[in-house]
């Protein structure tokens, strides 16, 4: 018997829903069920082909837990490993190498100095920074936002230099961005599974997070569906995520990745929406099977993306020239 498991939270929807379309499809030799740890022994398995997390990023306890799972082989999707080593910023970065669109974006050091740290620790950072060189280059308005975590929480709207040096003076330790404002006049949010189905939603931003996928807009040109599909897809094979959402805002035309690092999406029945909520659930079941029946026992089963393995392949191909 192969066993897919759902991690989960405070989810009431998705998790259930999820389970019971697996359970459905009455794959011969596949059960779908919620993950039950009664204790976590390192080199030890949890008794799971596949792991479905969506709770690991708010409770680092789980994450470990998975790391331990993976390397005895279970599939956890998404990969804790890299989960755990991806942020915000780096993938803007990533994203200018790739040759999706992003907003201008800078990083900035955290108000306050990290816990057991001073002045001392900071020597290879200028005093004062740079700070003329890059509000000339985002620009305002402009948005700061931590530069990982998700959900929305500390973000912020700065529309000048005062403006933003007391909004900054706000968030304490936390490492923020900040980032060109994109004025839209279309969004959507994305989602992605397995790095090869993609979902295009239209998405409104800025209004109350239950209203944000009732969207009434004008059918969407072909031609920019085609290339934010493309933008998905190209995003989603670097990186390595199994299950994630792209946002963008389109501007002139131009459609701008605004967020695309959202391993544990969104997927509750009342603010996607019905038709998004059927999707990522008969998407997610399909391919947490699919990952069942290809799972190997005791080898690595994670999902790796293009950024990670062509930077492996290149590092073995310097070694056996040696």
């Amino acid at each position: 018997m192969k066993k897919i498991g759902i991690l989960f939270g405070k989810e009431n929807t998705f998790p259930q829903a999820f389970i019971e379309r697996v359970n459905s499809k009455k794959e011969d030799g596949i059960l779908a069920e919620a993950v039950k740890i009664d204790k976590v022994m390192q080199g030890e398995g949890p008794g799971y082909d596949v792991i479905i997390d969506r709770i690991s990023q708010d409770v680092p306890f789980y994450r470990s837990m998975l790391k331990n799972a993976a390397s005895c082989g279970t599939a956890v999707i998404n990969n804790p490993f890299w989960f755990s080593a991806d942020e915000k910023f780096f993938n803007n970065a990533l994203a200018v190498k790739l040759g999706v669109p992003v907003p201008k974006t800078v990083l900035l050091p955290s108000w306050e100095m990290p816990e057991d740290t001073s002045a001392e620790s900071f020597r290879n950072l200028a005093d004062p920074l740079d700070w003329e060189g890059m509000l000339e280059y985002v620009g305002f308005p402009a948005f700061m936002k931590p530069h990982a975590g998700g959900g929305w929480k500390h973000v912020y709207k700065v529309y000048n230099r005062e403006d933003l040096f007391e909004k900054h003076h706000q968030t304490g330790r936390l490492v923020m961005m900040l980032q060109e404002a994109i004025e839209f006049e279309e969004y959507f949010r994305c989602y992605c599974i397995g790095g090869k189905y993609v979902h295009i939603m239209p998405y409104e931003p800025r209004n109350p997070h239950h209203l944000r996928y009732q969207v009434d807009r004008p059918d969407a040109d072909p031609a920019l569906l085609k290339t934010i599909k493309d933008y998905v897809l190209k995003l989603n094979k670097a990186l390595g995520y199994d299950f994630n959402t792209v946002e963008f805002a389109v501007r002139d035309g131009i459609p701008y990745a605004i967020d695309f690092c959202n391993p544990a999406p969104d997927a509750d029945r009342h603010s996607v929406g019905e038709e998004n909520f059927e999707w990522v659930v008969e998407t997610a079941a399909r391919y947490a099977i699919e990952r069942a029946k290809a799972h190997v026992p005791g080898q690595d089963n994670l999902t790796w993306g293009n950024f990670v393995r062509e930077g492996c392949k290149k590092r073995r191909v310097k070694q056996l020239a040696k």
